[in-house]
This record gives C-alpha cells, sequence and structure tokens, in this order.
C-alpha cells in the first residue's frame, strides 16, 4: 500500500485557508498558531514535533488524529470547539475520481478510513462541463464538504482543439518561419488522394507574426531581436484585443532569451496577456513539434483557466475544503494550478485513468501483458500496458500533421462506442460511425431526441441490454427498432441483421485499432490479456478479442467507470526533457550529470510547489531519448540513477539496442547509438484504494436474476442473466450469457467461459 500524502502550502499563505478544515472563523492555521506559543504542552508536542507545525495534508491528519492525547483543561474553550469539529470530520472523508466523457460523467469514490467505496454515473453537461462533475457527486450521496482529494480526468481543453472553440490566440515567431504551424512536415494521410486538406490551423494566419531574430544550435545569438518590430507585434496584439500569445524562435531549445525578450516587451504593453514559450513549454529540437505544442498551450489557456476558475467556484460554493488535482496525459495528477497552465500535458486526460486502472490490475491480478481498452458512449480508445505502466509516445498527433511533443500516454481512439450512428454510404453499405449521437440527443431508446439507430440500440434489439438499463431508465425500445427497420429499408437487410451487422462493424473498427496500437509497437496480441473498461466495453470485449486471436479477457470490479476509478490510484507527477545530442560513445559525462541533476531539481521543485509534502520520498525516474546515428525518431530509453561516467556508455548502448529491437523488431551493431534529449519523471506516490469487497456464496444459483432470448449469429438463443455484483469465486460460467453490472454489461457469446478471480474480476477464457 501507498501511503504517501500530498501537502498543502505553508499555512502562512492566504490560499491555505482554501484547505483547512474550519469551525465558524477557528482555522486549523489558528489552532497550531496557539500551539506553537507553547500555551498548551501535550498540544505543541504533537503539532509541533520538531520545533515547527505540520505543513502537509499528512500531518494534518495525524495531528487531528491524535486528539484524544491533548490535556484538554490547558485549551481554551474555542481551540478545544475547532479541535473537535476537526476530528469529527477526520472521521469521514473521501478520495473521489470522476471522469467527464463525451457521453456519461463517471465517478469512483472511497472513504479513507472505512474503506467503503461508491460509483456513480451522468450524463455530461455539454454545455457545462462542471455541472456533470456536481451532479455525479449528489448522486453519489457524497456531501462535497467531506471530499479530501478530487480527481478530475477532463476532456475540455481537447474538445475545444477539435472543435477549433477556443478564443483567438496569436503566434510570434523568426522572420521567415510564419506559417510553419501550417506546412507542417510535409507528409500527406493518404497517398494517393489528391483531394485530402490539410486540418485547420491552431492559430489563424492573421495573427501569427514575425520579428527578425536568430540564434544558433550552439544557443549564440547571431542576430539580436529587432525591438522596433517586435514593439510594433505588441502594438497589433493589443489592438486585436489577443488574450493568449505563444512565442516560438528557430533554435531558442537552445537558448530562450530572445522570447523572454519578446515576452518582457509583450507585458509592457499587455500586461494581463497569458504568454507561453516554447524554450519553456518543451525545449527540444524540429521546431514544428515545438512550435505546435507551444500554440496548442497558447489557445488552450483561456478556456481551461475559465473551466478550472468555474469548477473551483462551484465546489467553493458548497464548502469543498480539499484538494483538487487533474490527471494528466502521461499517467499522473497535476494541481489546479498547474493545470491551468500547462493544457497541453490534459489532451488524453480522461483515458489516462483507464490506463492507471489497468496498471493497478496488473499488481492485483498477476497479468503482466493487459491490452487497456475503453468503449464510451463516443470512442473506443486502446493502449499498451506493460509491467503496470502504460507506454508513452513524444510524438501524439492531435490530428493530422498536429503533433503534441510532450510525454503522453500512447493511447489509439476511434469513432465507435454506445453511441456511434449506423448509416448506409453512397455506394449502398452499412456504416457505423464515427459521429455518435453523444448524451444529446443520445441513442434513440434514451428518448431523448434521438432519430438515427446506434449501437445501443442494436444491443438493445437483440437482447443483449436490460431493457431498464438495471432499474435506471426505461429504455424505448418500439423507437428502436422503428429507427433500425428505416435502416434496414436502405440496405435491404431484415431489423435484427442489420442490428447485427451494425454490432460486427463496430467490433471490426474497434479490433484494427487493437491492431494498429500491437503492430505499431511491435507485439504480439496472444502475448495480452484484454482488460475491458467503460459502460459498452464489455459488451463487444469477446468478439473483439476474438477477431484478434487474444484468448483471454478480463472484466474488472467497477469496469463502468473505470477511468474513474484509475483516477483514485493515480500519483503526483512531473516530466521534464532537455535536448543534448551526442553519440553515446562521444557524450561529456559532466555534462550529462549536470543535466540530469539540473532537471532532477527542478522536478523535485515543481512536485514540491505543487503541495507535495516530502521532498525526499519523490522518485525520480531517468530516460534518455536515443536513436541511432541518422536515423530520424527517437525511443525511450532507462537510465541508471546515480552519476554517470563513461563506464556506464556501453551499457546504455546495450539497453537502447534491446528497446529498439522491441519496438521495431530490429536491432544493429553497424550504426553507433545517440543522446538526442534527456528526460525526468518525478514522481510523488498517493494511497491506493482498499481492495474491492469480494463475496463468496455456497448457492451458485444465487447470482442468476433470470432468463431471456439473445439474438447470436442469426438466431434466438435462451440464456441466463447474472447479476455482476452478486458473483463469487465459485461461480463458472459458460457462454451464451448476459452478466449486468451496476453501470455496465458484459456478453458471452457462444464458445466462452468465465470465473470471477480473487480479485473480483471476472475473466473470460475464449476459444479461438
Amino acid at each position: 500500500m501507498r501511503h504517501i500524502a500530498i501537502g498543502t502550502p505553508p499555512l502562512r499563505e492566504e490560499r491555505w485557508s482554501r484547505i483547512a478544515f474550519t469551525h465558524s472563523a477557528m482555522k486549523l492555521a489558528d489552532i497550531l498558531s496557539y500551539a506553537m506559543r507553547g500555551q498548551c504542552e501535550s498540544l505543541r508536542k504533537i503539532a509541533c514535533p520538531k520545533g515547527d507545525v505540520y505543513r502537509s495534508k499528512g500531518g494534518i491528519h495525524r495531528f487531528i488524529s491524535c486528539f484524544h492525547m491533548i490535556d484538554r483543561r490547558a485549551l481554551p474553550e474555542e481551540i478545544m470547539t475547532g479541535l473537535q469539529h476537526m476530528h469529527e470530520r477526520e472521521e469521514a472523508m473521501w478520495r473521489v475520481g470522476i471522469d467527464v466523457g463525451g457521453t456519461f460523467t463517471d465517478l469512483f469514490a472511497w472513504e479513507e478510513k472505512t474503506g467503503k467505496q461508491v460509483t456513480a454515473k451522468v450524463l455530461t453537461t455539454k454545455q457545462d462541463r462542471s455541472i456533470a462533475v456536481l451532479e455525479s457527486i449528489e448522486k453519489a450521496g457524497i456531501s462535497i464538504s467531506d471530499i479530501s482529494y478530487l480527481m478530475h480526468g477532463t476532456t475540455t481543453a481537447t474538445n475545444a482543439l477539435i472543435e477549433r472553440s477556443y478564443p483567438d490566440a496569436a503566434f510570434i515567431t523568426t522572420e521567415g518561419f510564419r506559417d510553419t504551424i501550417e506546412i507542417g512536415r510535409q507528409h500527406r494521410q493518404h497517398l494517393y488522394d489528391p483531394y485530402q486538406t490539410k486540418p485547420k490551423p491552431i492559430i489563424k494566419r492573421r495573427y501569427r507574426y514575425t520579428v527578425p531574430e536568430r540564434t544558433n544550435v550552439r544557443g549564440e545569438t547571431e542576430r539580436p531581436l529587432d525591438v522596433a518590430v517586435a514593439r510594433g507585434v505588441a502594438e497589433k496584439i493589443k489592438a486585436a484585443g489577443i488574450q493568449s500569445v505563444a512565442i516560438g524562435f528557430i533554435n531558442s531549445y537552445a537558448s530562450g532569451e530572445h522570447e523572454e525578450q519578446m515576452r518582457d516587451i509583450l507585458r509592457e504593453y499587455c500586461p494581463d496577456l497569458h504568454i507561453v514559450l516554447s524554450s519553456e513549454t518543451r525545449p527540444i529540437f524540429r521546431e514544428h513539434g515545438r512550435f505546435v505544442t507551444t500554440a496548442v498551450r497558447a489557445a488552450c489557456m483561456p478556456v481551461m483557466v475559465k473551466y478550472m476558475d468555474d469548477l473551483e467556484k462551484r465546489l467553493d460554493q458548497h464548502g469543498f475544503t480539499g484538494k483538487l488535482l487533474i490527471l494528466k496525459s502521461s499517467g499522473g495528477v497535476m494541481s489546479a494550478g498547474a493545470a491551468r497552465q500547462h493544457p497541453e500535458d490534459m489532451l488524453e486526460s480522461g483515458p489516462a485513468g483507464g490506463v492507471a486502472y489497468a496498471g493497478y490490475l496488473t499488481e492485483q491480478s498477476g497479468f503482466d501483458r493487459i491490452l487497456h481498452t475503453d468503449v464510451g458512449g463516443t470512442s473506443f480508445d486502446v493502449s499498451i500496458v506493460e509491467h503496470g505502466k502504460g507506454l508513452i509516445t513524444r510524438d501524439h498527433e492531435l490530428e493530422w500533421e498536429v503533433p503534441i511533443v510532450v510525454p503522453m500516454l500512447d493511447i489509439h481512439s476511434v469513432g465507435s462506442g454506445g453511441g456511434s450512428i449506423g448509416w448506409v454510404d453512397a455506394g449502398g453499405s452499412l456504416r457505423v460511425g464515427p459521429k455518435s449521437a453523444g448524451s444529446e440527443p443520445g441513442p434513440v431508446c434514451y428518448g431523448r431526441g434521438g432519430t438515427q439507430p446506434t449501437i445501443t440500440d442494436a444491443n438493445l434489439l437483440l437482447g443483449r441490454l436490460d431493457p431498464t438499463l438495471n432499474g435506471k431508465i426505461d429504455l424505448d425500445i418500439e423507437a428502436a427498432r422503428k429507427a433500425m427497420d428505416k435502416l434496414a429499408g436502405e440496405i435491404g437487410l431484415t431489423t435484427l441483421a442489420t442490428a447485427e451487422g451494425m454490432i460486427r462493424i463496430g467490433c471490426e473498427y474497434m479490433a484494427q485499432a487493437v491492431k494498429k496500437v500491437l503492430v505499431a509497437r511491435g507485439r504480439d496480441p496472444r502475448d495480452f490479456v484484454y482488460a475491458s473498461f467503460g459502460g459498452a466495453g464489455a459488451l463487444a470485449a469477446c468478439f473483439v478479442a476474438r477477431s484478434m486471436n487474444i484468448p483471454k479477457v478480463i472484466v474488472p470490479p467497477h469496469a463502468g467507470v473505470a477511468s474513474a476509478f484509475g483516477a483514485t490510484v493515480m500519483d503526483l507527477r512531473q516530466d521534464i526533457e532537455h535536448f543534448y545530442y551526442s553519440p553515446v560513445m562521444e557524450a561529456d559525462p559532466g555534462k550529462v550529470n549536470e543535466i540530469l541533476n539540473d532537471l532532477e531539481a527542478s522536478a523535485r521543485k515543481e512536485l514540491v510547489q505543487q503541495g507535495f509534502a516530502n521532498e525526499q520520498e519523490i522518485e525520480i525516474i531517468r530516460s534518455a531519448q536515443m536513436r541511432y546515428v541518422g536515423q530520424s525518431y527517437e525511443v525511450d530509453t532507462p537510465l541508471p540513477n546515480g552519476v554517470l561516467t563513461t563506464a556506464h556508455l556501453p551499457g546504455i548502448e546495450n539497453e537502447f539496442h534491446g528497446v529498439h529491437l522491441q519496438e521495431f523488431g530490429v536491432s544493429s551493431d553497424d550504426f553507433a547509438p545517440a543522446f538526442v534529449s534527456f528526460s525526468v519523471t518525478a514522481i510523488g506516490r498517493m494511497d491506493d484504494p482498499p481492495p474491492v469487497e469480494v463475496h463468496y456464496s455456497a448457492d451458485e444459483k444465487a447470482a442468476i436474476k433470470g432468463q431471456r432470448d439473445v439474438y447470436f449469429d442469426g438466431e434466438w438463443t435462451r440464456c441466463d442473466i447474472y447479476e455482476g455484483e452478486a458473483l463469487t469465486t465459485h461461480h463458472q460460467i459458460h457462454g451464451p450469457a448476459i452478466i449486468e453490472y451496476d453501470h455496465a454489461c458484459t456478453v458471452l457469446p457462444p464458445k466462452t467461459h468465465a470465473h470471477v478471480n480473487a480479485m473480483g474480476a471476472l475473466v473470460i477464457d475464449i476459444e479461438i
């Protein structure tokens, strides 16, 4: 069990008052200050064991837990009342994970003292996603004032980018590089398609400005920044009413001096402007990726600042005094303040929680290689988890030729979910997705105005979904049938054949996404266990796994809110990178150690600033981005801890050869490996949720809640319907069968066999 607590700011800081427990006007800071004055010896010893007050959240918890040790006769009544109140509050604090998806907002929470676990699922409120956050907490029956940590995954930044729904931003770059972010790398997405078009640029051309300046690759000034032109650009930006600006100069990864000078000039004209520098955002070479990532950060910053302000305001209005943490695309969490400044780290914020749960699943179930999949109402996400960790990419593409060069979990998404719409193309073929009904209007059977049949409607018509969704909502099966009849008429099939065809097509899209991820990373699907997450995931899991020759599927507890569960097992994380190119055997160990030490110090400092209590407990992971001399792309290679010497270099080369072989199926002793950049990841460990309670029953039929006809392979079959939460380790289930959970449903087709393992997960063996 991991047990390091996240700290809070020093008590003297004004924002402490948002975190401290209160009783009327009595703040914890007041109580501790009273203790520091030494007027109550027993209180002083508890609050100040080393002569200073506890400044961490963990320390506060320990302080309050020692309530019974205090000599109460020595305390004024107001101090005693405040302590009594805080002691009572400490008894029932909740750790909450929330994932806001395109269709549903999911919640998983556990009570820190008793280990009690609760879940909730509500429809996402697209007009203001923070509303759904509060609605999910209310539905779970949790008082917002009783939440100690709120871990929140959100797609707000991603949606703003995809829809280009952010305020106009500006981009300032070196003269001659105005169109770099639009020209890209001159790749073609479809080699022989003469009609393909590039995505809309992140920043409109009329708001892209240039100034004369030049820094060389050694960080030396070749041409000073033209201050007069820079001031003219600042005046134009002020006149245009721009809210945020990205500054990206050529070779600024070697020296950011000119970018900083440009920022200072902008501040003179626009003091309230959001300004981001490429030399601070990602100081690495290849200007296209660096410029685009900086532009993305600038474009999303006003959106995320507003979203975080609105969310914190709503939480504060309901008495929230805990710590708000935001999920990062790299597989950790960060403070709300860091999220405001680094929206580029949140583009896979929602799916990252599911990957974290897959890593937790490795620890609990013993499966070392897991294929994480998550099917919601809108999309299908897939990624690889090995040895408890998701694979990282540093060249994620939000869209074609829109690279985001920050460390991100390598998650591939396709538009195939429960809300994916069935339609007929110009050639008369049945298609599914990527358009989705989402939460508004939703599938036809939801009765919220939808008119086009979706995967959910198809599953309902085939008997695979309970018409009441386990008692949550009465689904309109007749409306779904009418919509499917219309689609069936367009392609000349029966209604049931059309519904089953939609599901097969949707599953094939998912299988192709799985194939793309595995093949791209040089993995064999037969080596993996298929982990099914999301409300609609287990409806398709066995079909997708069988298509990819994956023999085993696992549906873990709380699979329907997996990303929210995963949010509660994530750790505080900071990733920092620095460019350094050199063939490995020619590298200067002194310079390498200097870079790594600086990166480590910066990463530790950032975690402490975000509130991690004990700097000495921070875990450091080092890596190098390496390639063979002459190659164009790098692979992450682990580096040993401690001081590096020339004696370590051959071992680093061998490690690189192994990683390259794993990724690409080939390595070579004929080409020299080279360093391209160094990275440091700092991790502050947090508590894991308590184990899921597994029920035991001698009666194997206790979980059977009934039977119904289900359509498989062109015919109706009578199937047992199981209550998922009532299954025990004694149960052996043979398909075809349906297993219904609170927030998900598992379909066991013919030639499948399932049992419940020790952690309460459903493990399905598939006859391939």
